[in-house]
């Protein structure tokens, strides 16, 4: 039975990956802030034959990452996957950001992911495995206001190229799932301020199936990246 590591589980495109990978019979070890919703989630896709672990972790804060990953990995065997799928976004013009904002953004988008990797990467060695890391399509384009996270996202593709270079005699895929906009909870953010027509967005489920056909490729096959834009293009 394959197991599957998810960041950002709580809710939105994370949530309904696990939900997915449950129904298919995969382990899940699941990371997010929020304690309560994951363990409301874990106790409501947990059987006798499959582990749900869950962690609460705040990715913003680097020296919480590899002691509760350490932790959550302790519950079942390494992860065959390893979604990176936590991210959050900020608008607003890059020269007029705060310090503290463009240094949360980058750690949570961009370093946590490193420091995922660095954590569970390793133990994935002896059976080879796959890490997918969800970008964005800002990451090949320039928008005004969202300029911080094109910058994140755009880096983030860069490592998991860099990544899949290095781990490849490991044993080690990586690929991105690139997506254009979907109607998440990041639009409800405090950091986010927009007024695009959600209803032309892509769904959750739509970005989660993606996520678990990426999950299933054969071993001896990658696809370095998958690229789901709404179908009234970018916004």
């Amino acid at each position: 039975m394959p197991t599957a590591l998810i960041t950002g589980a709580s809710r939105g495109i994370g949530r309904r990956t696990a939900e997915l990978l449950s129904e298919r019979g995969w382990n899940l070890l699941l990371t997010a802030r929020s304690g309560h919703d994951l363990e409301d989630l874990a106790t409501r896709l947990r059987t006798s034959s499959q582990v749900v672990a869950t962690a609460a972790v705040d990715l913003t804060s680097p020296s919480e990452i590899q002691p509760a990953l350490a932790s959550l990995m302790s519950e079942a065997e390494p992860p065959s996957v390893l979604i990176n799928n936590a991210g959050a976004a900020y608008t607003g013009d890059l020269l007029a950001m705060p310090l503290e904002r463009w240094q949360w953004l980058l750690q949570l988008n961009l370093t946590s992911v490193m420091q995922v990797c660095s954590a569970v990467v390793p133990s994935m060695r002896s059976r080879g495995g796959l890490v997918i890391n969800v970008s964005s399509h800002a990451a090949r384009n320039a928008f005004p206001q969202w300029g911080a996270y094109c910058i994140t996202k755009a880096a983030l593709a860069s490592f998991t190229r860099c990544l899949a270079e290095e781990e490849r005699d490991q044993g080690i895929r990586a690929c991105t799932l690139t997506l254009g906009a979907v109607n998440t909870p990041l639009w409800d953010a405090e950091t986010v301020q927009s007024d695009f027509d959600r209803r032309a967005m892509l769904t959750v489920d739509q970005a989660a199936d993606a996520l678990v056909n990426l999950a299933e490729q054969p071993s001896n096959q990658v696809i370095e990246d998958l690229t789901l834009m709404p179908a009234a293009g970018a916004f």
